[in-house]
C-alpha cells in the first residue's frame, strides 16, 4: 500500500525535503498487478481499488489540512501537492518532469458582502465572489445592461451604467467578457446571475485586471434583482481581493516504454480553489490517476502512455493552457487522444459523459465542436458502462475544463471524459436511476471548505475508476478505434444534461 504518510507541511529545509523524498520512496510497494498485458482491463480494474485511491485523497486532505485547508496554485499545499505526485510517480518507475510556468494567485483577505440596501426590506443577499475579482466598498445604484441583458458586447453598456452595481446575466460569453465591458463604461462593482438553477461559483480567470467587486448569484436572486430594478434598487457590494505574480507548476510523468509517436494523454487538474481542500475537485481525478499509473507500472503499453496533473485549472485552465501553447505542432500530432478526469467521486453523482460527437449539444447549446474521433471515446465510456450494467448520461463537451485547449481551434486533439457532477441539480429522473436525492447539488460543497473526505461518494468513485482504468489500459494497447466513423450517434442510457457542473462552467463561454 502506498504511503499516507507523507510529510504534509511545508519542509522548512532541503534536509527536511530530501528526507520527505526518502520517506516516501522506501514506502513498500503493492505487489506487481496482473496486469502487466496491454490492453488487460479486468486486471487492472481489480487492482486500482477505491481504498487505495481513498488513502490518496487523505493525503492530499493531509497537505491541505497543514497548509491552511486550501491546495490553491500559488500555495504551500498546492507545493506539498506538487512534491507528493512527483514522488508517487517516480516511485512507479514513470520519467517524470515539472513544466513551471507564470501564475497570478488569487486571494480573499475577508469575507465579501453583498447586501440591499433598498428599497425596502434591506437584507443580505447569497453570493459568491467570483475568483479573480477586484476590490472595492460600493454603495450604489443597481442597473442593468442598456443593451442586450446578457453584457456580450461592449454596445450594451452605456452612460446609464456608470457609477452604478451592473446587474447581468450569464451566458454566450466569459464572465470576464461582461464585467470587463461594464467597468469600462464606469460601473462600480457587477453581480452576474446564473441562467440555470443553483449556486454560480465560478472564476474571472488569471487574466482579468478589473478592479471592482464582481459577485455571482443564482436564477432565481437575479430574477429578484432584476425585477427591483426600476423600484430604486441600491446595493452594497464589498471585497477585499489580492492578485499577486508569481509561478506554479504542472506534473507530467510518462511511461518508459511504448510508442512516442502515439501518446495516449491522461490529465486532471491537481489544484483546489482558495476556499478548500478540493477532495472532489480535483482530488478524486488526480487521486485517481496516481493508483492507475501505480498500478499500471509492470504493464508494457504498445503506446506511450502521459500522465498530467495540471495547475490552476481554478484559475482559468492556466496549466493546461500554457502545455499545449508551449507544445511543437510535431510533438502535437504524436498525442493520439486525451482524456480528462476532473470530479469523479461528486456525493450526489450521475455518471456523466462528455458529448464528444456533439449529438446531444450541438454547437451553438453550450457545447463546443470535438474534432474528430472525440465520439468514438464517448461511445468507448458509454459501452464500458453498459457492459458493466450501470447508466451514463451526456454532458456538454464545452471545453470547460482540461480538455479545452486540445480540442481548441488549431489544435483538434480527439478528447473525452468522465465527471460526477457540481453545482448543478439533480433530476427527478436521475435520482431513479443513479440513486441520490433529486432537486439537490449534485456537489453540495463545491468550491467550498467542506469539499472534504466525507464530500466523496466512494460507490461513485469505484465505478468512475474503472471506467478510468478501463479507457487508459485500452488505448494505452490499441487506439484504431478512435479514427474509425461512429455509425450512430453515441448517447448515454438518460437524458443528457446541460446541468451537469463539473465542467466548470466559468472558465469559457459562460
Amino acid at each position: 500500500m502506498h504511503s499516507t504518510k507523507f510529510p504534509v507541511a511545508v519542509p522548512p529545509r532541503r534536509g527536511a525535503v530530501a528526507a520527505a523524498a526518502a520517506a516516501l520512496l522506501a514506502t513498500p510497494l503493492l505487489a506487481a498487478p496482473a496486469s502487466a498485458a496491454p490492453g488487460d482491463s479486468a486486471s487492472l480494474r481489480r487492482a486500482v481499488t477505491v481504498q487505495n485511491i481513498v488513502n490518496r485523497l487523505k493525503t492530499l486532505d493531509g497537505i491541505a489540512k497543514a497548509n491552511g485547508n486550501t491546495r490553491a496554485a500559488g500555495s504551500r499545499g498546492y507545493d506539498v501537492s506538487v512534491r507528493y505526485a512527483e514522488l508517487a510517480f517516480k516511485q512507479a518507475g514513470y520519467q517524470v518532469s515539472r513544466q513551471v510556468l507564470p501564475f497570478r494567485r488569487y486571494t480573499e483577505k475577508s469575507p465579501s458582502v453583498l447586501r440591499q440596501e433598498s428599497p425596502e426590506p434591506a437584507a443580505a443577499i447569497p453570493h459568491h465572489l467570483l475568483s479573480y475579482s477586484g476590490s472595492g466598498d460600493v454603495h450604489a445604484p443597481a442597473t442593468v445592461p442598456a443593451g442586450a441583458p446578457l453584457g456580450c458586447a461592449a454596445a450594451d453598456f452605456s452612460a446609464a451604467n456608470k457609477g452604478s452595481v451592473v446587474v447581468v446575466g450569464r451566458g454566450e460569453c466569459t464572465f470576464a467578457v461582461k464585467a470587463t465591458h461594464a467597468l469600462a463604461a464606469g460601473a462600480l462593482g457587477v453581480v452576474l446571475y446564473n441562467n440555470v438553477p443553483g449556486e454560480m461559483s465560478g472564476t474571472l480567470g488569471n487574466g482579468f485586471l478589473g478592479d471592482a467587486p464582481v459577485a455571482g448569484v443564482t436564477q432565481e436572486v437575479g430574477a429578484r434583482l432584476v425585477a427591483a430594478v426600476p423600484r430604486g434598487l441600491r446595493l452594497h457590494l464589498k471585497a477585499e481581493t489580492v492578485r499577486t505574480d508569481g509561478t506554479t507548476t504542472n506534473v507530467v510523468a510518462e511511461t518508459p516504454g511504448g510508442n512516442p509517436d502515439n501518446v495516449v494523454m491522461v490529465g486532471a487538474h491537481l489544484d483546489s480553489v482558495e476556499a478548500g481542500p478540493g477532495i472532489n475537485d480535483n482530488g478524486s481525478g488526480s487521486a485517481t490517476l496516481l493508483e492507475v499509473a501505480h498500478q499500471m507500472r509492470a504493464a508494457t503499453p504498445k503506446n506511450k502512455v502521459r500522465f498530467a496533473l495540471w495547475a490552476a485549472e481554478e484559475a482559468g485552465l492556466v496549466g493546461s493552457t500554457h502545455y499545449v501553447a508551449q507544445l511543437p505542432a510535431a510533438e502535437r500530432r504524436k498525442i493520439a487522444l486525451y482524456l480528462n478526469f476532473d470530479m469523479i467521486g461528486s456525493p450526489n453523482y450521475v455518471r456523466f459523459v462528455y458529448d464528444g460527437d456533439n449529438s446531444a449539444f450541438p454547437p451553438g447549446t453550450g457545447s463546443a465542436p470535438g474534432p474528430k474521433g472525440s465520439g468514438a471515446i464517448e461511445k468507448m465510456f458509454h459501452d464500458y458502462f453498459a457492459a458493466q450494467k450501470l447508466a451514463s448520461a451526456e454532458t456538454p463537451f464545452s471545453g470547460r475544463s482540461d480538455y479545452g485547449p486540445f480540442i481548441a481551434e488549431g489544435v483538434g486533439i480527439p478528447s473525452g471524459g468522465l465527471a460526477t457532477g457540481a453545482e448543478g441539480i439533480k433530476t427527478a429522473e436521475e435520482a431513479e436511476v443513479y440513486g441520490g436525492r433529486a432537486g439537490e447539488a449534485y456537489d453540495k460543497c463545491y468550491h467550498q471548505a467542506c469539499d472534504g473526505l466525507a464530500n466523496i461518494n466512494r460507490r461513485g468513485l469505484k465505478e468512475m475508476a474503472g471506467a478510468v482504468a478501463h479507457a487508459v489500459i485500452t488505448y494505452a494497447a490499441d487506439t484504431s478505434g478512435v479514427g474509425r466513423p461512429l455509425t450512430a450517434p453515441a448517447s448515454g442510457t438518460t437524458t443528457p444534461s446541460s446541468d451537469a457542473g463539473g465542467l466548470h462552467d466559468h472558465h469559457a463561454a459562460s
